[in-house]
């Protein structure tokens, strides 16, 4: 008995550990470059809403358009402000979230609390970088105001290719995690007129501002470049959605 009761010790102690690592981990996070982040704060074309579950990015003219973006896995969500704002001077609201443990696979909160009190948008998207997109794509179909998807370096794990969906998946010439070719192997799952488009010069963490990533690849382009790439992209995927 004395031998099962420190055999099963053993076992809660093991899971304890395991838990515990697992939350650290969780928690170190992919800091943005708040330096970055604090131009947006300054801009007076966008207003900013901090919240315990998003980061609200308004325009100071809303076009009734607007999306919802999910972060990367562990990447601070203030890094995407920055290259997300041309989109909200455009006139679209931005929703980052924040996700559950930094994590978009446990943030389980559906598209209608995301996007709870941000008034005056009639036509959502929702996009993610990474593993966010992966999200994303679970997401889609979920909310019938959602019109479009836009993937930022990510690939869909379900299938929407008869969703119907206005569909930007935006890959990085240089980006060593989700290559080119990951995206195309996935490319069944979108529909078949889903824009390809490719950002020259651009690797995996030039979607958000957070440093380097280990196994990513070597950026040549500018953050002005790769910030006003995907404004341009975005733009043509609410006028395809609406």
């Amino acid at each position: 008995m004395r031998r099962l009761r420190s055999v099963l010790l053993g076992i809660v102690a093991v899971l304890a550990l395991a838990t515990v690592g697992f939350l650290v981990w969780a928690h170190i996070e992919m800091l943005g470059e708040r330096d970055v982040a604090l131009e947006v704060w300054e801009n007076d074309a966008v207003s900013v809403t901090s919240t315990d579950g998003t980061i609200v990015l308004s325009p100071d003219v809303p076009n009734g358009s607007g999306l919802v973006f999910i972060p990367g896995a562990k990447v601070d969500p203030y890094a995407y402000m920055y290259k997300l704002s041309g989109i909200v001077e455009s006139g679209k609201t931005v929703v980052i979230t924040k996700p559950t443990l930094n994590l978009a696979f446990f943030d389980t909160r559906s598209f209608d609390e995301l996007v709870a009190g941000v008034d005056g948008v009639d036509n959502w998207l929702i996009g993610g970088h990474s593993l966010g997109g992966v999200k994303a794509c679970m997401l889609a179909e979920t909310d019938e105001r959602i019109t479009g998807l836009a993937l930022f370096g990510s690939y869909c794990a379900n299938d929407l290719s008869d969703s119907g969906l206005a569909v930007v998946s935006i890959a990085a010439s240089e980006d060593g995690l989700s290559t080119q070719t990951k995206i195309m192997d996935a490319a069944h799952e979108l529909p078949a007129d889903t824009d390809f488009a490719v950002i020259d010069g651009a690797n995996h963490a030039s979607f958000g501002d957070y440093g380097r990533q280990p196994g990513d690849g070597t950026a040549t382009a500018s953050d002005e470049d790769v910030r006003d790439e995907i404004t341009g992209l975005v733009a043509t995927l609410v006028a395809a959605g609406a």
